[in-house]
């Protein structure tokens, strides 16, 4: 059997600091972008995207907060033009929320203006800090795709 090449609180430690730079580098990049839009509303809007229509109930659990919450989020998007609600052709009283083409462009100018701000940063880092950071995304990428070991 092989020793570990990194000790356990080594390997903790590092995972700390994935976890904060990832966590600072949302931060800004949410501070870059989300003007006027909490958070949620924007996770909303990409989970309709990805997921098509959903109900209130659905999208609340999708993204982690209480119903009363998505229902004042959903109100504020609809009030935006970026939602619309459809009722549900079995059942009048539920409605599924759809993501319409002006919240699809919201989306997308908001992802165009991350990238945007990322792109302006990187052009300052060296060639070969460049590369670093390629290989590093792709280590991180095995992070969301790998399960445990």
């Amino acid at each position: 059997m092989s020793a570990p090449i990194i000790e356990t609180a080594s390997v903790l430690e590092l995972a700390g600091r994935v976890r904060t730079i990832v966590t600072r580098l949302n931060r800004r990049l949410r501070r870059e972008a989300e003007k006027g839009l909490s958070p949620t509303a924007s996770l909303a809007l990409a989970s309709l995207r990805s997921r098509g229509p959903l109900s209130l109930g659905e999208l609340a659990a999708e993204e982690g907060v209480k119903p009363p919450t998505m229902t004042a989020t959903v109100q504020a998007l609809e009030e935006l033009g970026y939602v619309s609600r459809q009722s549900e052709p079995g059942d009048r009283r539920v409605s599924r929320i759809a993501i319409t083409a002006r919240g699809r462009q919201e989306l997308d100018r908001r992802r165009r203006q991350k990238t945007a701000y990322l792109a302006a940063r990187l052009q300052h880092f060296a060639p070969s800090e460049l590369t670093q950071l390629q290989r590093t995304l792709e280590t991180l990428e095995k992070l969301l795709t790998e399960g445990p070991r």
